[in-house]
């Protein structure tokens, strides 16, 4: 069904479904991430180096798999089914998981399937979202992705904190059987909004891509007026938007270059972090912790920290004259990443001396890479939004989700290799980090900030953490 939203100072009311939707389809999703690493370990009796690179595969993975999500969607399916077929895939994942808990195979089956759903529908849920909004409630976009961006670590946090607990107590069936159970009913709560739903029906192909203009500007070198840029050469075949747009996307891809460096820092709370978690005192206040519960600390620590930042920390600065540009915000956020590290090694260092600390001590380094992850992740997304015109805007974003795979690739590589251990290994990432975030200050120096961030009713951008 198509239909116009209507003009209200209220949420369109199909949005529920689609908010719905994406809390249960999160805890689902970081409910079994989160006790993956341990699993492996611990369960399947696979070795720790491999156990890590395992998981690293499959992150990258999920965020790889937006680029599928986004080219079925636009060309054949529309968001609607696009995300309702994948979700029934997401679903399968999940109960192969929780049926083969004891066959790598079937297991690891299941981890494909998750990684083609949670990855192909991330990019059309948030589409989705806009498409409800209309040129006389468009003010409430923002609004809607405030709330999809707390839903998100809602639901991340009580995932974290459960569902560790669960595998303990009642072993992996049930532990994964609980998000699977999760996901299936975020597929009936989406389905049942599926006659409310605006839906705006696929594009087909686009001649104007970035690929295309890429590919034409490459075939037709010669055709690039000396001293321009060889971007020009497509120009004939495409339109000048087409070209400038294309153009954009180069600039922000370049300043990017350093960002997946980050991501391979950041995804190793759920790998090397919860590894060391294992050989720390677990007792707090009488209670056992598992290993994987602290991570319950990044998503609380982010709805804290963001209000934090935006009421009270960047208006007390400006006051005070120091304005952090977004480019300064990512910079000094990519080096805290590296201070998270060095407390880590310092962890690690310590207990290599004889010492049972408590697991507590990785509250600091959580609070560093969550403080990192907002500096960087929330502002990343934004600026690279605003940096390209609309027509570019899902090129763009799709970019930023690759930066995430050639992370995790990055920290899977590095631990299939096996070549570091105990803190040796998280003082290598911290000197990357700091390499990364010294070239990538250097870069955002040279970078010529552009403003395309235009009001969008039916193109918001994507919410950052999912």
């Amino acid at each position: 069904m198509t239909q116009t939203a209507s003009s209200t100072d209220r949420f369109p009311p199909q949005i529920k479904y689609i908010i719905g939707n994406e809390g249960c389809e999160r805890f689902s999703f970081y409910g079994m991430k989160n006790i993956l690493t341990f699993f492996l370990i611990n369960y399947m009796l696979i070795h720790e180096h491999v156990a890590k690179a395992n998981y690293h595969l499959f992150v990258s993975a999920c965020y790889f798999f937006p680029l599928l999500g986004g080219f079925l969607s636009d060309r054949f399916f529309g968001k609607y089914r696009t995300i309702l077929w994948l979700s029934l895939l997401y679903c399968a994942g999940h109960a192969c998981l929780a049926i083969f808990e004891r066959s790598p195979t079937g297991f690891y089956a299941g981890l494909a399937l998750i990684a083609l759903g949670s990855g192909g529908i991330k990019p059309c849920v948030s589409a989705h979202v806009g498409d409800q909004f209309s040129e006389e409630n468009k003010h409430l976009v923002k609004h809607v992705f405030a709330l999809f961006y707390w839903i998100i670590n809602f639901g991340s946090f009580f995932a974290s904190a459960l569902i560790p607990k669960t595998l303990e107590w009642f072993g992996p069936r049930v532990a994964f059987g609980i998000p699977g159970a999760l996901m299936l009913i975020a597929t009936v709560v989406f389905w049942m909004g599926r006659d409310k739903y605006v839906h705006v029906p696929p594009t087909g192909r686009n001649p104007h891509s970035f690929l295309r203009v890429l590919w034409d500007a490459v075939r037709g070198g010669r055709g690039a007026t000396e001293g321009g840029h060889f971007l020009d050469a497509a120009r004939g075949r495409h339109p000048a938007g087409a070209v400038e747009g294309a153009k954009a996307v180069l600039r922000v891809m370049t300043i990017f270059a350093p960002i997946p460096v980050f991501w391979a820092l950041f995804d190793q709370k759920g790998s090397t972090w919860i590894v060391q978690a294992t050989r720390m005192d677990l007792e707090v206040l009488g209670h056992k912790l598992a290993p994987s519960q602290l991570m319950a600390l990044n998503p609380l620590m982010v709805m804290l920290i963001i209000p934090f930042n935006t009421m009270i920390l960047y208006p007390a600065l400006e006051r005070r004259g120091v304005r952090l540009t977004a480019l300064g915000r990512m910079t000094a956020g990519m080096a805290i990443a590296g201070l998270s590290f060095v407390a880590v090694a310092a962890i690690e260092l310590a207990m290599g001396s004889g010492g049972r600390l408590s697991v507590l001590w990785q509250a600091g380094p959580y609070l560093l890479i969550t403080l990192a992850e907002v500096l960087v992740s929330t502002t990343g997304l934004e600026f690279a939004y605003s940096q390209a015109p609309r027509e570019m805007k899902s090129t763009i974003m799709s970019f930023w989700n690759l930066t995430v795979t050639v992370g995790n690739l990055i920290t899977a590589g590095v631990a299939a290799l096996n070549v570091f251990s105990g803190a040796m290994q998280y003082l290598f990432f911290a000197a990357l980090i700091l390499l990364a975030a010294l070239v990538f200050g250097l870069l955002a120096r040279r970078y010529v900030v552009v403003d395309h961030f235009q009001p969008r009713p039916a193109g918001a951008p994507p919410v950052p953490a999912a």
